[in-house]
């Protein structure tokens, strides 16, 4: 039966989108479509995804689209998605052999679930790094949701999940964000979501340190101030202000200690102030001081070197 929707957004993506597809081939039987968002692209991305797709006999279909947004270019194709079953996967990203077939048999197994999560493993830079299964999750979904957002729930992965296409519905991706737009699709579709997990992993993501940094280190102030306008709209969910003030610490953390280790202090000192004030866990008050001390000791032992160049 073709029961998945599989949605690729795809920016220049002609080295790996071969290799992609290739990794869904064996999961043929079950795809009913392939959509490909062409976002843009200026090489040959749409032209090695059909060939690639016509050798592999996979159904698939390139939507052209100038969103020039990952989160534009996936509501793209959800508007367009047929099946009852949406699989999302990233366009230099591996899907696992028999990982969409393991998820809808535990989608059979559990009727009532719309949202099924698996385990995924990390690829930084090219190294195969631990595998992330999927826990923590409770019945309430609110609960789910609540939790995801305050990162006490194992974050999923693109590529990780089956999510029904009832249970989407009009929910679509934040647009013109520069990081986490996932975080706050998620959230929406767990605040009502039944859930269900496997744990074996069902797809490789893989992680670039540097580009992952990047989105952090350009114009970050204005960028955490429209990243936060979009997360405090998660109030329409139900997920509760002090969760939402919890996840502002988290990717103020995160952008504090790229600025750090850029070298840019003040900056980092300026992150770290809306961290230290969010409500946190333990380990990431710990990690809070620490990089205090670590960008006072900086710039205590800076200071001399700059006077004797003055002098």
């Amino acid at each position: 039966m073709r029961a998945v929707s599989v949605v690729i957004p795809a920016y220049n993506a002609a080295a790996t989108i071969a290799t992609t597809l290739a990794s869904l081939s064996s999961e043929a039987a079950v795809i009913g479509e392939i959509l490909l968002v062409d976002d843009a692209s200026t090489d040959s991305t749409a032209a090695v995804a059909q060939k690639a797709a016509a050798r592999l006999s996979l159904p698939l279909r390139v939507l052209p689209a100038n969103c020039r947004d990952a989160g534009g270019a996936r509501n793209v194709a959800l508007a367009e998605a047929l099946h009852p079953w949406v699989y999302l996967i990233d366009a230099d990203d591996l899907h696992l052999q028999g990982g969409l077939r393991a998820l809808l048999r535990q989608a059979e197994n559990q009727p009532k679930a719309d949202m099924i999560v698996g385990a995924y493993r990390r690829r930084v830079n090219g190294q195969n790094r631990q595998i992330k299964v999927p826990n923590g999750y409770q019945a309430a979904c609110h609960a789910n949701a609540s939790a995801y957002v305050k990162g006490d729930i194992r974050s999923v992965a693109v590529g990780s999940v089956l999510a029904s296409r009832r249970l989407i519905g009009e929910t679509r991706f934040p647009v013109g964000l520069a990081y986490d737009e996932d975080t706050l699709f998620w959230a929406r579709l767990m605040s009502k979501a039944s859930l269900a997990m496997i744990p074996d992993p069902v797809m490789v993501y893989e992680v670039s340190v540097a580009r992952s940094d990047d989105r952090f280190a350009m114009n970050p102030v204005r960028r955490f101030l429209d990243w936060r306008r979009e997360l405090r709209t998660l109030t329409d969910c139900n997920i509760p202000i002090s969760a939402l003030k919890a996840r502002e610490g988290l990717v103020a953390l995160k952008i504090a200690r790229v600025h750090y280790a850029r070298g840019d202090l003040d900056t980092a000192a300026r992150f770290l102030a809306v961290a230290s004030a969010a409500p946190k866990r333990r380990s990431e008050a710990w990690r809070c001081i620490r990089y205090k001390l670590k960008i006072s000791s900086r710039r205590r032992f800076s200071a001399p070197r700059i006077q004797l160049q003055s002098a």
